[in-house]
């Protein structure tokens, strides 16, 4: 059985009192599983919500224990390590990586760095080899395909848009993704959240479009 780990990013949560509230990339994220879970129930499930329970910030402690070998390791430092491996581990059943993720000032948020930050690890997912020469990094993992699904409150941030340059977020996102095996990347995004007006619900209709042709394109 595969495995999609779906990550959402939004600090929002679902109100049902209060929909207007409610996360867009959440909801985005919600019509992928739905959609597909419609077309392929073989898929076993992860998911985590980094808004509700945020990642620990890395620190100095905890990247020396990550440079120490494992062997000789201090019981404090695995213990430090411990939401490392688990996410790593998670990461490491993934066929499929869906994050979900709004863009905060033009860029993503803080809970997904730090996500990024605990699993893209020395020895886990990437190697370090000076013998490479000036590409000494390179991915341990492989044949993974990441989903990002964003909304943002302006518009124009697609490769040639207005707003291309302003984009630190999926470009972010997907250069990331090279050290966690990813092979395939897709994005989808909604835009002019903060307009409110046709062109935003346009731009939804749209992207639950994509979706299901996405879906439909990596379901057998």
């Amino acid at each position: 059985m595969k495995t999609l780990l779906h990550i959402d990013a939004s600090a929002r949560r679902t109100d049902n009192h209060n929909p207007s509230h409610n996360s867009i990339s959440k909801g985005l994220g919600q019509e992928f599983i739905n959609t597909w879970m419609n077309m392929d129930h073989s898929f076993n499930v992860i998911h985590r919500d980094l808004g509700l329970n945020p990642p620990a910030f890395i620190s100095q402690d905890w990247i020396a224990a990550v440079f120490t070998p494992e062997a000789n390791r201090s019981a404090a430092q695995q213990q430090l390590l411990t939401l490392s491996d688990t996410l790593i581990s998670e990461l490491e059943q993934a066929d499929l990586l869906l994050i979900t993720s709004p863009m905060y000032n033009y860029g993503m948020p803080a809970v997904l760095k730090a996500w990024f930050d605990q699993v893209i690890r020395i020895n886990k997912t990437f190697s370090f080899d000076l013998t490479r020469g000036d590409y000494p990094l390179q991915p341990i993992l492989s044949g993974k395909t990441l989903v990002l699904l964003t909304a943002t409150g302006e518009f124009g941030f697609e490769p040639g848009g207005i707003r291309e340059h302003m984009n630190h977020l999926g470009p972010h996102v997907r250069t990331l993704g090279h050290y966690l095996g990813i092979e395939a990347f897709h994005e989808i995004r909604v835009e002019y959240q903060e307009f409110g007006d046709e062109r935003h619900a346009r731009s939804l209709a749209d992207a639950k479009a994509a979706i299901a042709a996405l879906v439909q394109q990596q379901t057998p």
